[in-house]
This record gives structure tokens, C-alpha cells and sequence, in this order.
């Protein structure tokens, strides 16, 4: 896993607990929420278990002996679903999605890259766009099929590309 940076706030107790105060709880939320992203990224995940939460080194410093509760990652998880950031998988809120880019923006990047790559009016399968060798160095390179599959939607919704399924495998065509 690469290494990233804490911040200064990671090694500060009251961090680990969400303030009452609305505009310091804001600043807090909006810190965890770039740590969170930050964090996922260097490691290329994008599910966080709430249930596992306290188990990750993300949610849990044990220089300074404290760890996030599962109800402040719930709470954490919530504001960025509100900024289109991460959404549950399921109506139980205990695992979630958390993308690094909003959907739209992954969906940006991957209609640049094929119109960069003049593929346009062809089809591609999702397999392709994610482990495919031209995709290699792309940033949505290996990313997650259900994130993958989102941002195609956002796309589809455009006009720019219709998602299609054939003999068990998901496809994509471009316009």
C-alpha cells in the first residue's frame, strides 16, 4: 500500500470524536472526508465496512489510543453521500462505496479517454475499460465494476454511450 500523508489532525485526540460545535463539526467532517479519500486511493480501495471500520489504521491510532466510533463513520459517510462522494450498498448503511471522483467526473475522465483513443461509435466490454492493457496508467484502471458501471450510467443518461450486456459480459458503446 503507498504511504500517505496524515494529517496533523490524525495525532489529535478530539478528532476521533465528532464535534458538537456545527462549524468546527464541519471542518472535522470535511478533514475525515479528504483522510477517507486520500487513504482509499493509496490503497486503490472502495468499500469501507462500517462494522470492520474500527479495525483499519484509518479509523484507528493507536499512538494516541483512540479509534472512531461506528456511528461517527456512519455520520462521516452520510455528509459525503449528501456531496455525491460514497452511497450505501444496501439499505442497512453497514457497507459503502466511497469514490474518490464523483461519479460524473469518473464518467468524464473515461468518455476522455475514448475520445482520445478514437473509439467513439465503437463497443467495449467493462473488462476492457478496467483491466484492459490500453487502460493501463488511466486512473479508472481497476476500478470497481459497480463504480464503473455507475459512472457509465451518468454517462448513458448524456447521450454519450448506451450500456449493453451479451453472452454473460457487460459492454459499452460510445457515441
Amino acid at each position: 500500500m503507498a504511504e500517505i500523508a496524515w494529517p496533523w489532525q490524525y495525532n489529535f485526540p478530539p478528532f476521533f470524536t465528532i464535534q458538537p460545535h456545527s462549524e468546527t463539526r464541519q471542518k472535522q467532517l470535511a478533514a475525515w472526508e479528504e483522510l477517507i479519500v486520500q487513504y482509499l486511493k493509496s490503497s486503490k480501495q472502495y468499500i469501507i465496512d462500517v462494522r470492520e471500520s474500527q479495525n483499519t489504521p484509518l479509523f484507528s491510532n493507536p499512538a494516541i489510543n483512540r479509534k472512531l466510533s461506528q456511528d461517527a463513520v456512519l455520520t462521516i459517510l452520510e455528509d459525503m453521500a449528501r456531496c455525491g462522494r460514497a452511497a450505501p450498498t444496501d439499505k442497512t448503511k453497514t457497507v459503502w462505496e466511497v469514490y474518490w471522483h464523483s461519479l460524473d467526473e469518473w464518467g468524464n475522465m473515461i468518455y476522455s479517454w475514448v475520445s482520445a483513443n478514437g473509439l467513439n461509435n465503437s463497443v467495449c466490454t467493462l473488462f476492457e475499460l478496467r483491466e484492459g492493457e490500453t487502460t493501463e496508467g488511466e486512473e479508472f484502471h481497476g476500478l470497481d465494476v459497480n463504480i464503473l458501471t455507475k459512472a457509465l450510467k451518468s454517462l448513458e443518461v448524456k447521450g454519450k454511450c448506451e450500456l449493453m450486456e451479451f453472452d454473460d459480459n457487460q459492454g459499452v458503446k460510445f457515441f
